[in-house]
């Protein structure tokens, strides 16, 4: 591994407010006015926010895979598959949308929920995959202590969630100092979910987004007592267009 400093194309850039037809209100990291491209293998990356009575009725996705990982509250998901399932706080979602799937999302238990959704492209011999489903608990996701953070493996060494696409997905409770190293050839993302520190010397917030695509190390930094939470996540890209169209990756 090289001892040169990591390398990004921009410095770390807020996530934009997008409001669904729905009336659902998300954070979205990319892509957005100001990082208006796709981050190979990822096509989207947000943070939602479901008030009780609001959510998603039955829609339809197809060519691309769809991790949500909830943060706060509880989140109802049924599909065409037959699956019913409620995901609550900790806990994961994958769904391989592949020829295509339906699938609605609404809170659960009446209160409002909140999380992370991610949208991984399929690559181009997998886009008529049968579709999928998968969950697991936060009990079944590896966590530990490492020096100046906490990691729980959300997709990747020891999660029993898996795609289609070489990729980690961690979330990270920076309790004094931690270095991510991004494998060579990868590109990724970092996302801040609570608190503030720095990374690389730059202040990053919850909200905040800093893409990635040839860095291999970056230093993160708890600022004060606050917490630092943030998702590192991190895929090798298929080097294929990424053509989405609302719903659809094709």
């Amino acid at each position: 591994m090289s001892n040169e400093p990591a390398r990004h194309d921009t410095g770390p850039v807020a996530g934009e407010t997008v409001r669904h037809g729905t009336g659902v209100e998300s954070n979205r990291a990319f892509p957005t006015n100001t990082y208006p491209d796709h981050l190979d293998p990822f096509v989207l990356f947000e943070r939602f926010f479901i008030q009780p009575e609001r959510g998603f009725p039955m829609h339809t996705h197809g060519g691309f895979e769809i991790v949500s990982y909830m943060i706060e509250g509880g989140m109802d998901h049924g599909d065409s598959l037959g699956v019913t399932h409620t995901a609550t706080e900790g806990d994961v979602m994958r769904i391989t949308a592949g020829s295509e799937i339906q699938h609605s999302e609404f809170p659960a238990d009446g209160a409002a929920c909140s999380g992370l959704q991610l949208w991984v492209n399929l690559p181009r011999e997998a886009k008529e995959v049968e579709p999928s489903y998968d969950d697991a608990t936060g009990d079944d996701l590896p966590t530990e202590a490492e020096d100046g953070a906490t990691v729980t493996t959300v997709v990747g060494d020891g999660s029993p969630i898996e795609l289609r696409t070489r990729m980690e997905y961690l979330d990270v409770a920076v309790t004094d100092r931690w270095t991510w190293t991004i494998p060579d050839g990868w590109s990724g993302f970092l996302y801040g979910v609570d608190g503030h520190g720095t990374v690389d010397g730059d202040r990053f917030a919850a909200g905040d987004v800093l893409p990635v695509t040839s860095a291999e190390d970056l230093d993160l930094e708890r600022d004060g007592a606050e917490a630092f939470r943030v998702v590192a996540v991190a895929g090798s890209p298929h080097e294929e267009p990424i053509q989405q169209r609302g719903p659809y990756v094709r």
